[in-house]
This record gives structure tokens, C-alpha cells and sequence, in this order.
């Protein structure tokens, strides 16, 4: 039995918080344990460029999701993981595929289609995302895309390019499907809206114990007294608190809110100490890493040349059947 392909991979524009976990890094790890399915995870500093003009604070940020990926529990062993600016066959793939590409297809993405109605600075990097993100994808015959619901369309474009290539020049690419985790609950930010790096509501995983417990403690609540039941299904602390709790710790907490005598406050220190004991392990292989920059970038190394074996063999294939090379 061939064993499928699955590729996805984080943008370094911040640092790694719970909705990342609960969004992505879930799904990741359940894929590692599938012996059924070979598994590439990248760092994409280039769809970051955009973003984070600043070449230290991006160059930082790339190294320190590296190290999230690893520390979180991907295993180089049995994870392709890598940064995607050390793979330049995406790049190069990404203009072969200009070629096939209609404007038009590019046009209808919804990121740039928000930032045209909101008449943000518009270039290229953002118009070509999709068709960079394809290549991403393309280049290792990707059969499944572990993706967030929101980004269901860059698969779905990725699709159409690789149908279209295929009319032109034969069955060169694998078809990939998106892997949508619809179950998933939405993790709530701080402010109650959905946890995101670009609302400035996340609760980072491997920050200081003093910077979690601040964004906790900065959880917005309503102005119910101490002293009065609360409903614990319209509180945000208690829908994090379920992410992490037994049935038996999410059945008493339930009955502190009904029961009243019992503040937010308390609520927030329980999530806090949660949060840090199901981190633990994470946190204390996260100060590993930092203290072994050789092993990182040795392991960075090791990924991208994995990476490369499939990448360059691709491109290979890719521009013999269009007459280059």
C-alpha cells in the first residue's frame, strides 16, 4: 500500500499560541502517528515577507517556530520539517506555474480581494500568494492539506492550477485534497473573539509564566459579582478551560459558576495552571532547543535536504515536459 502525502505549514508571523495547537498542531501529530501517511511540515518565511519587512525579526521568528514545531511534539524521525526559503525549487516552481495560471483565478482570492475593498497597499507577493502556496503544495505531490476552513480556497486554487497543468502537459501533478478539521472548537481570544496572532488576542505557549499569566488574567469577563452564579457556557475562560480538562475538573468548575462564591479570578488561575501543566514538557524541550542552536540548525539543515531530494526531482519532471532543461 502507497502511503499518502500530506504538507502544511505556518507562517512565522508571531508567536505559537493555543489556536495554533487546537487549529493545526493537533492534526499535525495525529498524522505523524499514522503510518499510513508520510507527513512535511514547513516554516513559509516567504509568505511571510509580506508582513514582517524587518529581516532580524523575521530570520528570529522563523527559528523560533522551527523550534515550536519540535518542541510540540514533530519528530525530525518522522516528519519532514523544514523552512521553505531553504527549498528554492518552490520558488522556481511557482514561475512555471505562472504560465498556466488566469489572473482571473488570482483575482477571486479572498485575501486579495479584502485587501482591495479595504484599499490596503497592494504588490505582488500578496496577488501571487495563492499561486506560491500552489507550488508549495504542487512540489511534493501533497495528497492531503491539513488546513483551517479559512484557507479552504488556496487548496481549492492549488487544484484548479494542477488540473489545468495536467490538461496541458499530462498527469505531472497529484490532485490534493484539503483535510478540514470541522469538529475542531473555535478557540477563543482573549477578548471572546476567535484566537488570532492579527486581533492581538493569543495566549502564547512558550512565553514567560509572567506573560501567560498576563494574558490570561487580560481575559475579558462580564461585571457578574463574585457572589453570583455565572454561566459558564458564555465564558471564555471555561471554553479554554474544557480544551485542556478531565470531565471530572470540567464538571466541578461548572458547578463553582452555578453554584456563585466563585469569581473569575479564580477561573483564570485554574486555566493558568492547566495551561502550564499540559505545556510542561513542551516548554522544558522549548529551553533545550535554545540552549543547542548547532542542533537546530543542524536539524534545519537535515529537513531542507530531505525536502530537496522530493523538490528537485519534481522540477525535474516538471521542466522535461515543458520543453526546458
Amino acid at each position: 500500500m502507497n502511503k499518502k502525502r500530506a504538507l502544511s505549514g505556518i507562517k512565522p508571523t508571531g508567536d505559537i499560541h493555543l489556536g495554533n495547537y487546537f487549529g493545526a498542531f493537533q492534526e499535525f501529530l495525529a498524522l505523524q502517528n499514522n503510518k499510513n501517511i508520510e507527513n512535511l511540515y514547513f516554516i513559509a518565511d516567504y509568505h511571510a515577507l509580506n508582513e514582517i519587512p524587518d529581516p532580524k525579526l523575521l530570520k528570529e521568528r522563523t527559528i523560533n517556530i522551527f523550534k515550536a514545531f519540535i518542541a510540540l511534539g514533530l519528530d525530525p524521525e518522522k516528519s519532514i520539517i523544514f523552512v521553505q526559503s531553504d527549498v528554492p525549487e518552490h520558488t522556481e516552481l511557482c514561475w512555471l506555474l505562472s504560465g498556466v495560471t488566469p489572473m482571473g483565478l488570482l483575482e477571486r482570492a479572498h485575501a486579495y480581494k479584502d485587501a482591495i475593498t479595504k484599499q490596503k497597499n497592494v504588490n505582488m507577493g500578496l496577488f501571487n500568494y495563492p499561486l506560491l502556496q500552489a507550488a508549495d503544495i504542487l512540489i511534493y505531490d501533497a495528497d492531503l492539506v491539513p488546513v483551517g476552513a479559512d484557507q479552504k480556497q488556496h487548496v481549492e486554487i492549488t487544484r484548479d492550477i494542477a488540473e489545468k497543468f495536467n490538461r496541458e502537459y499530462g498527469d505531472i501533478f497529484t490532485i490534493p485534497e484539503p483535510l478540514i478539521q470541522n469538529a475542531v472548537a473555535i478557540v477563543p481570544g482573549t477578548d471572546g473573539q476567535k484566537m488570532s496572532k492579527s486581533k492581538n488576542n493569543t495566549i502564547p505557549i512558550f512565553a514567560s509564566e509572567k506573560e501567560i499569566k498576563k494574558s490570561i488574567m487580560n481575559i475579558t469577563t462580564d461585571s457578574t459579582p463574585l457572589e453570583n452564579p455565572k454561566d459558564p457556557n458564555n465564558c471564555s475562560i471555561f471554553l479554554l478551560y474544557k480544551m485542556f480538562a478531565s470531565s471530572e475538573q470540567i464538571e466541578k468548575m461548572r458547578q463553582n459558576y452555578l453554584n456563585g462564591g466563585y469569581g473569575y479570578g479564580h477561573a483564570k488561575t485554574e486555566l493558568f495552571e492547566i495551561i502550564m501543566h499540559c505545556f510542561e514538557s513542551a516548554r522544558k524541550k522549548m529551553l533545550e532547543l535554545n540552549s543547542s542552536p548547532d542542533e537546530v540548525f543542524h536539524l534545519m539543515k537535515l529537513g531542507a535536504e530531505k525536502a530537496r531530494i522530493i523538490a528537485h526531482s519534481k522540477i525535474d519532471k516538471v521542466k522535461k515536459v515543458m520543453g526546458l532543461g
